[in-house]
């Protein structure tokens, strides 16, 4: 999923801001309480203002992505 991902990073630059979650890290709790985090890997789609717009759960695709960054960047 990791090479997906940065591809996409690279790709959308600019657009799109990602974010990494060290879900091991203890620091990071607090946050992955209040955004219901369960089961890796998961994908937090914010907006600008960082109300929730999308989670996924689960390996996801290419155009999961693709799909959600273009519905939400026009």
């Amino acid at each position: 999923m990791a090479p997906m991902v940065h591809g996409l990073e690279a790709e959308y630059f600019g657009r799109v801001k990602f974010s990494y979650l060290d879900a091991d890290d203890p620091l990071t709790e607090n946050f992955q309480r209040e955004l219901g985090f369960v089961y890796q890997p998961e994908f937090y789609f914010l907006d600008a203002n960082g109300n929730l717009l999308k989670k996924l759960v689960g390996p996801a695709t290419e155009s999961d992505f693709r799909n959600l960054f273009d519905e939400h960047l026009q």
